[in-house]
């Protein structure tokens, strides 16, 4: 058992929505504790609850009974300016939809958190492309989103999501709209920066891609059926290598 305090932990968490005056329950009394420092994938099939979690994890909804403790602050009772107060220092986030102002540069995408922040504007650049070196981005940091590939927008998002140093990073199904070298590319980002003891949880209904996670937490209907450790853990650096880049393979039908 992990004596530590939990970076993030839900207990007797409930969300039950109500659509056409049906009531839905999405979360039955969960009970989930992260960890500094892990690599958590949250699994489930749709209408699982993993997105509801997700979202009540982000500060983005609220549980309808329950706790849920950000390194020990019960959140679950606080405002909306308190929510989004802790949305902007503590929690980064990454979409599948990557999320991108589309004619704004790399640079200013990923310096749009901190602006909300207020951090002077010079720190802001420098920090921004601080983040954007640290997922190979260096030299990209003028071009627009729609100038890069679906692979380095997400980069971008993951940049963004770095640069008010957060305590935890959330990321949503965030190879869902990637082929498979540019996934791997970017669940090898995500594993460097554990390596450097950054929390990551992340969504996904892909078992190969959970496999490069260290933790996976199994949904069913708002249920929990499993939480286990992954057996044997998928090295990006490695994986790569079986992949070709997508530009070869054009190359080749050339």
């Amino acid at each position: 058992m992990n004596s530590q305090t939990p970076l993030l932990e839900v207990k007797e968490l409930a969300k039950t929505y109500f659509m056409d005056g049906i009531s839905v329950r999405a979360l039955r009394d969960v009970n989930l504790s992260f960890y500094q420092g892990e690599f958590t994938a949250i699994m489930g099939a749709s209408g699982s609850g993993k997105s509801t979690l997700m979202h009540i994890l982000g500060c983005l909804d609220r549980p309808t009974s329950g706790q849920y403790l950000i390194e020990g602050d019960d959140v679950s009772e606080f405002s909306k300016d308190q929510l989004a107060l802790v949305r902007n220092r503590k929690i980064g986030f990454v979409f599948q939809g990557f999320n991108l102002l589309s004619r704004t540069s790399a640079l200013e995408n990923v310096e749009l958190p901190m602006i909300y922040a207020g951090i002077p504007a010079e720190e802001r650049q420098q920090r921004a492309m601080q983040a954007l070196d640290s997922v190979g981005l260096k030299g990209r940091e003028h071009h627009h989103s729609n100038q890069l590939s679906g692979g380095q927008q997400q980069r971008v998002a993951i940049a963004r999501a770095l640069v008010n140093r957060p305590t935890v990073i959330l990321a949503d199904e965030p190879t869902g709209n990637l082929d498979s070298y540019s996934s791997v590319e970017i669940m090898g980002i995500f594993q460097d920066l554990n390596r450097k003891g950054i929390s990551i949880v992340l969504i996904t209904h892909e078992p190969d891609i959970a496999l490069y996670t260290s933790r996976v937490v199994r949904l069913s209907d708002g249920v929990i059926l499993s939480d286990e450790p992954v057996a044997q853990k998928l090295d990006a650096r490695e994986e790569i290598k079986k992949h070709v880049r997508p530009q070869v393979v054009e190359e080749v039908v050339k």
